[in-house]
């Protein structure tokens, strides 16, 4: 018998999860204040604006909240030269370590919308649906995080379920500093939650690529583009040669691509150009698949680092591995399905190509479901939307899942072991 035919919704549950209605008004007016506070991922001073509006809402619930320093990075830049990055913290609240089930729910409150974006306000369609930056991906998502949290505390049902909640201000450039503690955590935890926007209609993502961001450095020998053009080795032109390489490797195998998203280098139309430094993206499927692409970058930089005066250094790293629909995720997405379908919503998910914290969750030894935020889309543009009635709705379903974690009746142990057993299989 399925265990959609087995749970059901208990009087207390239902009691507990009747009393999220009564915030709609007040969760539409928080989103609205939250999207309109700028949080760009390389905005420190909005990002700490951002983070103060979360510490005073998650401050309600029980348990330790403090800002948790992330590990500093590095990056190529417009010079070629690498230089040091340090991160705003993450928001970490920490309620009933010691429990028996444990997890971790993750967000971030970055977004990719710069200081300086014209897209800053939110505005409502009509009813239903506001448009802002970061409506959907995902400061609505970390509200419904807190009020199916809150609505626990309250309920007095939570006593056996401890969790942990990491909101990161990086997930928008990779999680470059929040990836130790994602792994830390996820480790720890028996389950993860994560709050990326379901998609308008309500599907989930399921099965994720793996994404690793890279920047090849081009150094040539700089010369008079007229009087001395043959002493010149073009560094543009030779990123020229490795963009057409790097294209080609398109369609080579299935679902791995390969994008090219900025080129900077050279100078005045005079001056043959010495450096060039080409940023691009790779998405993969499988861990073999990864390590494919690793090779064909080996070789096609030892060509180009060949041609007579010009070196190259390729820089970066595949920060988020694959996510599949193993069978512990598998289970965790049924969990969901069978709380949507006792609240009357209808769940569904398809592969994405995508990828977010539940990709670092996974790799840690974490099952996890990564997209229990709103409903909404058109995300990463000025036309991003989220449905507002999708705030309490979403809210219940989280809910309910966090009272069946908590009643033992969705075996977080049993999925957390299933988990290593598959992870550990495929190494």
């Amino acid at each position: 018998m399925s265990e959609a035919m087995t749970v059901s919704l208990s009087r207390a549950e239902d009691r507990a999860l009747a009393g999220l209605d009564d915030h709609h008004a007040s969760m539409v007016e928080t989103v609205k204040a939250w999207s309109a506070q700028n949080s760009g991922s390389h905005n420190r001073a909005g990002l700490a604006a951002m983070r103060a509006l979360l510490s005073e809402c998650f401050s309600e619930l029980p348990g330790e909240i403090d800002a948790a320093p992330l590990t500093p990075g590095s990056e190529v830049g417009a010079n070629g030269q690498r230089k040091s990055v340090n991160y705003e913290p993450a928001l970490q609240v920490r309620v009933r370590p010691d429990a028996p089930v444990q997890l971790v729910l993750t967000g971030h409150y970055d977004t990719v919308f710069p200081q300086n974006s014209a897209f800053q306000t939110p505005v409502k369609l009509d009813a239903d649906t506001l448009n802002g930056p970061g409506t959907a991906d995902m400061k609505g998502g970390l509200l419904v995080m807190f009020h199916a949290l809150h609505m626990l505390e309250r309920s007095g049902l939570g006593q056996n379920l401890g969790y942990t909640v990491l909101i990161s201000p990086d997930e928008e450039i990779g999680s470059p500093g929040s990836a130790p503690l994602l792994a830390e955590l996820g480790a720890r935890a028996h389950v993860g939650l994560t709050y990326e926007p379901a998609l308008a209609d309500g599907s989930l993502a399921g099965a994720r690529k793996g994404s690793g961001n890279f920047a090849l450095v081009l150094r040539g020998r700089a010369a008079h583009a007229g009087r001395e053009h043959h002493l010149g080795r073009n560094a543009i032109a030779a990123m020229a040669e490795f963009i057409t390489h790097l294209e080609a490797l398109n369609g080579q195998r299935e679902g791995v691509t390969f994008n090219i998203a900025k080129i900077d280098g050279g100078g005045a139309s005079n001056i043959v150009p010495d450096l060039a430094i080409g940023r691009f993206n790779v998405r993969v499927v499988t861990p073999d698949d990864q390590n494919w692409v690793e090779a064909q970058l080996r070789d096609l930089t030892a060509q180009i680092d060949a041609k007579d005066g010009i070196s190259a250094e390729m820089t970066g790293r595949f920060t988020r591995p694959p996510k599949p629909m193993s069978a512990a995720n598998a289970t965790v997405f049924g969990w969901v399905k069978t709380a949507g379908g006792l609240l009357g919503q209808d769940i569904r998910w398809s592969p994405s190509g995508g990828v977010c914290e539940g990709n670092n969750l996974w790799a840690s030894g974490c099952p996890n479901v990564d997209t229990l935020g709103v409903r909404g889309g058109d995300i990463h543009s000025d036309r991003e939307f989220m449905k507002l009635s999708s705030l309490v709705e979403r809210a219940r379903l989280s809910g309910l899942i966090l009272l069946k974690l908590a009643s033992g009746e969705f075996d977080a142990h049993a999925v957390k072991r299933l988990a290593l057993t598959e992870i550990h299989a495929d190494r």
